[in-house]
């Protein structure tokens, strides 16, 4: 009941003209950025984090809240329409999704996606609504060495798990608690790595860090490769009312509630997130469906289950957030940064000390879901427009952005060379494959796992056993092997499935594409190469012109070969 009558406050709280406006503007940029390849969230709010300083707190969290959600839902409209993924939640949608847009039912495909999205983010808001404060209470009795292995638990899952190698993963991990190591050591007051320098005495800023990573090195990035042309968008036709069948509906209604499931608790754990629950939710739907043979040409299920999935682990990731401070994703990361930039700490004590901020927060959840709903249904021909602003003018308008809000966190010029310094490191990683999430979190969670190393150690005199042989903490090591060891047979299956979707796609256009594709260099079951097979394809077609017998060229087991 205290619950109930907490969220009642956060409604009335959210229901102010000022929060609402807050939330609306939230989704509507949320919704822009999901749509746009290349700008997600997480750059998005770390964008706007400098800018936003002078806002209340309330209204800050509110609107970053509803850049995530909006995120999440217009990663599909590019995936379905465009077959370019806006967010990395979005490449299972786009499988299923283009197909049905190329089928002439785009229009079903987006109701589809947005309805799951809205059912799935509702019901999964109010599991955090219940669960939540449950955790919090929880969480008030841990002690520091049950922090400390909650941190090693979000250390080496995000490293191992997140990106497509663990050793790069493990790597940008490195490096982001490297850079959190710059500056004073709170308990000797000694430098660290500042090379003398005194601006680097209260160490780099993680919201420089954040906007040179995802801003100025995205936007380097799109630039080195960046290709000329308009973009072929599939036309929708037809309303979003007349488009859903009663057939689809039915279709729908299982692989929405289904998503939730998933999404939700893959949300809550450490390197879970929306890719692994959306690809979890399409095998799911795949395995259970009745039309398995419409899987890969336009399944609607293929589209409701993933798009449910990501959006119920969007609520799911901000359990672990808001009860223990812990950062599950890169976009979780930065609006940790953003609670940080108020002086305010996401925690076990978050609930008594930030109630009404934190039930405003929830309750805007609510809101925002039903403005997502009522944005993107009717406005789909809308978002397809921006599609078409030019890259050079958009990112060119990114980095100008991302400068004027370094400089505006201190008015130093030095922050702007830091800023392009991080650029250019974040583009570095981005063309060699490293993950930019695990840097984020490591240089948010490391001085926070430093302080509480320091203060289990001082309680146990020294005793390093004692970290390790606390029941909580065992526990958690424990999981964590188990998170390690699934999480890794799970990256590899979603690899090999990515691959086999990828190849059964490029088999109907060209064999060799489809082996290419399949296979690495060097993993494939023989020596075979693209060059070879084309070479035998060629001199095949060549005897069968000799002969003048078509079936020849089919080659050993092709019609020429078989009987009858």
């Amino acid at each position: 009941m205290d619950n109930i009558a907490s969220l009642l406050e956060g409604f009335a709280t959210a229901f102010q003209p000022e929060y609402l406006l807050f939330a609306f503007l939230g989704v509507l940029i949320g919704t822009a950025v999901g749509v746009l390849p290349g700008i997600g969230p997480a750059m998005t709010v770390a964008l706007l984090l400098p800018l936003t300083l002078s806002l209340p707190p309330t209204a800050a969290i509110v609107m970053f809240a509803g850049i995530y959600y909006g995120g999440m839902y217009g990663g599909s409209t590019t995936s379905i329409l465009l077959n370019t993924p806006g967010e990395s939640a979005s490449v299972i949608t786009a499988i299923e999704g283009n197909k049905m847009a190329k089928l002439g039912r785009g229009a079903a495909a987006l109701a589809t996606a947005a309805i799951g999205s809205f059912v799935a983010g509702t019901i999964a808001t109010a599991l955090l609504t219940l669960f939540a404060p449950l955790i919090a209470d929880f969480a008030v009795t841990l002690t520091p060495a049950d922090f400390v292995a909650l941190i090693v638990v979000a250390f080496i899952t995000v490293g191992a798990l997140l990106g497509s190698s663990v050793s790069r993963g493990l790597a940008s991990l490195g490096i982001g608690l490297f850079v959190g190591l710059i500056g004073t050591e709170t308990t000797t007051g000694q430098a660290r790595y500042t090379m003398g320098m005194l601006a680097l005495s209260d160490g780099i800023s993680v919201v420089l860090v954040a906007v040179g990573l995802f801003a100025v090195g995205e936007a380097f990035y799109v630039a080195a490769r960046l290709r000329h042309g308009p973009i072929p968008i599939i036309p929708v036709s037809g309303s979003w009312r007349t488009s859903m069948s009663r057939e689809d509906w039915r279709r729908s209604w299982k692989p929405w509630l289904r998503g939730t499931v998933i999404g939700f608790p893959i949300g809550t754990i450490p390197a879970g997130g929306a890719d692994v629950a959306t690809f979890l939710s399409y095998a799911a739907e795949k395995k259970l469906s009745k039309n398995k043979k419409q899987f890969g040409r336009g399944a609607i299920e293929g589209v409701a289950g993933p798009e449910s999935a990501n959006n119920a682990a969007a609520a799911g990731v901000l359990v672990p957030l808001l009860t223990l401070g812990l950062p599950t994703t890169a976009t979780a990361a930065i609006i940790l940064t953003a609670f940080q930039s108020y002086g305010i700490q996401p925690g076990p004590l978050l609930f008594q000390n930030q109630g009404d901020l934190v039930w405003a927060l929830i309750a805007s959840l609510y809101i925002g879901n039903l403005l997502l709903i009522v944005l993107n249904l009717p406005l789909v021909g809308v978002w397809v427009k921006l599609l078409q602003i030019p890259r050079p003018y958009l990112y060119a308008g990114i980095i100008a952005f991302a400068t004027l809000g370094a400089y505006a966190v201190s008015f130093s010029t030095l922050d702007i060379l830091i800023l392009l310094v991080v650029g250019a490191l974040g583009y570095v990683m981005r063309r060699f494959g490293y993950p930019i999430a695990p840097l984020i979190v490591g240089l948010i969670l490391g001085p926070m796992g430093e302080q509480q190393l320091r203060k289990a150690l001082q309680l146990s005199q020294g005793n390093m056993v004692d970290l390790v042989l606390h029941p909580f903490a065992a526990t958690c090591y424990a999981v964590l092997i188990v998170l390690v060891t699934v999480g890794l047979w799970l990256k590899r299956r979603q690899s090999r499935f990515e691959r086999a979707m990828e190849a059964s796609l490029a088999a109907t256009t060209s064999p060799a594409t489809a082996i290419d594709r399949m296979w690495d260099e060097g993993e494939r079951p023989t020596d075979v190469k693209t060059e070879t097979i084309r070479a035998e394809q060629a001199a095949r077609a060549a005897a069968a012109a000799r002969s003048g017998d078509p079936g020849a060229a089919d080659g050993p087991g092709g019609r020429g070969d078989r009987p009858g």
